[in-house]
């Protein structure tokens, strides 16, 4: 099989735009790749963040992969990036083979730059150095991402292929797998979900805050009504129920909406009945998971070991094509 390698962000329990765009998409590839999938705390510290928190997110993160299906280490390998030193040892090499004008024109770092004004830091700008080591220090052929990462993907072909035209052919040039829900809105109805932001939905979240949001969320902003009366695909509740909701009930919807038959509560209570019953589940298998850190403390450690041995032979490549042993 192919091998397949993703990362994730510990922000704690992910939210439904993270498992819409990945994590569901990571349990299906598991049985057709040889997946990797990465729980990628380096990259996190580009941004702040309260470090007395992070092994907490870190476990969060991994119990609710694991509650919706991630069937490490059975089926995929899961691990902590920073659990393996060559990551950060390939990206300091590559980062002697990547043009500056490669970097230069990467629109997540301008965007990332605007988010975090007064910490706009070389971690930043370098980002996607270390992305495509944590690619490329697997060979990985395969990267399931969302429409707003491909440009990172592109970036880390364009590394291995210089990397490959100097020191000879030692990575294969990853391709992405876009995600069919690549870009989720968040509650806001502008942006994309994300907890910065605060317009997300965990995936564990209690019931009852799943209304409290919901009730609260915007529906079609004026600006997009006024320019399209009548489409219910204006609508963020819209969009979601196109995951969440069946085709009966997302033409209910959509039909609602043009007349104005349906209001915008019976509509919003429809979609969080359907995201509390399909999430009840893995909600309660993740509560068993971190009531039992140490089994997943144990997959997390089991997946770095087998990735630790992965590393060291590409490495030893690495070093020998550049002449460094």
């Amino acid at each position: 099989m192919k091998r397949l390698f993703s990362g994730m962000q510990p922000t704690g329990a992910p939210h439904i735009g993270n498992y819409l765009g990945a994590i569901r998409n990571w349990v299906d590839l598991q049985s057709t790749y040889e997946a990797i999938y990465c729980i990628v705390d380096m990259h996190a510290l580009t941004i702040e963040y309260e470090p007395a928190q992070m092994q907490k997110r870190i476990l969060e993160m991994a119990s609710v992969l694991l509650a919706c299906g991630i069937d490490a280490p059975r089926k995929c390998t899961l691990f902590v990036q920073s659990k393996v030193p060559q990551h950060t040892e390939l990206a300091w090499i590559l980062n002697t083979v990547t043009p500056m004008s490669e970097l230069y024109r990467m629109t997540q770092f301008k965007a990332k730059a605007e988010q975090h004004e007064s910490n706009v830091n070389v971690g930043l700008f370098t980002y996607p150095v270390l992305q495509a080591a944590d690619i490329l220090l697997y060979l990985g052929e395969v990267v399931p991402v969302g429409e707003d990462q491909v440009q990172h993907i592109e970036t880390s072909r364009v590394i291995a292929r210089k990397f490959n035209n100097r020191y000879g052919a030692v990575f294969p040039e990853p391709m992405e797998k876009v995600s069919i829900a690549s870009r989720v809105r968040g509650l806001d109805g502008q942006a994309k979900m994300s907890k910065s932001l605060n317009n997300q939905i965990d995936v564990i979240e209690a019931p009852d805050s799943i209304v409290a949001k919901l009730k609260v969320a915007v529906t079609d902003p004026a600006r997009k009504r006024r320019a399209d009366p009548g489409n219910p695909e204006v609508c963020n509740i819209y969009a979601l129920h196109g995951y969440f909701s069946t085709q009966e009930q997302c033409g209910w919807a959509a039909a609602g909406c043009r007349s104005a038959g349906i209001g915008c509560f019976d509509c919003k209570k429809v979609l969080w009945e359907n995201i509390i019953t399909q999430f009840a589940p893995i909600r309660a298998r993740a509560i068993e998971l971190l009531a039992d850190p140490g089994h997943v403390s144990g997959v997390l450690d089991q997946g770095a070991e087998r990735c630790r041995d992965l590393a060291s032979g590409t490495m030893k490549r690495v070093k020998e094509a550049m002449g460094l042993v």
